[in-house]
């Protein structure tokens, strides 16, 4: 079977039609491209030159022959490149999986820095909760997640990537809605509230009841949810209020009021990035040196 260093050769001879010029441009002497040629041609058990004293010619077999070669030797260098490039964390996939509040903060960051230091690999995104991602992670059907603290397994990496405060989102007809102040956690005492989930949501769930026990407040719970688009939408037909990530602002209902909230200590909103330590893929380590800041 014929090498790709003969198919190199074929091809010089083929475009120069003359064994010298050819031979010049491989770097090499005359007789020994002379004979892979007729090497190439045995192997085929066909004539791909017409040879004269004056001339080179390609048979109507060389000339056909000559498509194939071409392409034989682009998909060669297509594969090569392809390669490298995947083992630099230049090409293949990376997939990510991500919470749906994290789509109007970290997940931009991510995908923005994706772009800028892998741009030629595919970024396959899977819209998990935290829980999910970290089970995806453990087994190796994900290489990232964006998730919420704490990350306790001991196989699994993490860095925070986003802080943020939290705001008040109120009702349209609310008179907090109407104030021109930062409100206070002590406002929220006996007024309506959309909570989160303790299971699908347990870290904002536990971020404000922990809040909300230390200042002796006691909202009046009156819908336990965990997406942050439904929360603003039983806000927004006034079911009560409810307290959300800044980014969750992002999301425009009509009448919805954001407001700045104070706590009797500053609570902020944290999203992680996490990885399994013995994770191989090279796209990862290159996003990584772009996003984890020690």
């Amino acid at each position: 079977m014929f090498s790709l260093n003969q198919l190199t050769q074929f091809v010089a001879v083929a475009e120069e039609l003359h064994f010298g010029r050819a031979a010049e441009r491989l770097h090499m002497t005359q007789p020994p491209l002379s004979r892979q040629i007729q090497l190439l041609e045995k192997d085929l058990d066909v004539q791909l030159f017409d040879r004269s004293s004056r001339a080179v010619k390609l048979t109507p077999a060389g000339k056909a022959f000559m498509a194939d070669a071409r392409r034989l030797l682009q998909q060669s260098e297509r594969a090569a490149l392809s390669v490298r490039k995947t083992s630099q964390g230049r090409s293949g996939i990376l997939r990510v999986g991500f919470t749906g509040g994290s789509v109007y903060s970290g997940l931009e960051t991510v995908l923005t820095s994706a772009q800028a230091v892998i741009e030629d690999v595919e970024v396959e995104l899977r819209e998990l909760v935290t829980m999910d991602q970290l089970e995806a992670l453990s087994e190796g059907s994900l290489d990232l997640g964006l998730v919420r603290p704490p990350v306790t397994r001991p196989h699994l990496a993490s860095r925070t990537l986003i802080r943020e405060s939290l705001v008040a989102a109120i009702p349209p007809s609310h008179e907090l809605a109407h104030v021109d102040r930062p409100i206070d956690v002590t406002d929220l005492h006996g007024v309506d509230l959309v909570m989160y989930t303790p299971i699908e949501s347990r870290y904002f769930f536990e971020l404000l009841s922990s809040v909300f026990h230390e200042a002796s407040v006691a909202p009046v719970v009156v819908q336990y949810v965990h997406q942050f688009h439904t929360m603003l939408a039983l806000v927004n037909l006034g079911r009560g209020i409810a307290l959300v990530p800044e980014s969750a602002s992002k999301m425009h209902f009509d009448g919805v009021a954001y407001r700045p909230i104070t706590f009797v200590r500053p609570a902020q909103v944290e999203l992680d990035l996490v990885w399994r330590i013995n994770n191989e893929n090279p796209a990862l380590d290159r996003l990584l040196s772009e996003l984890v800041l020690d």
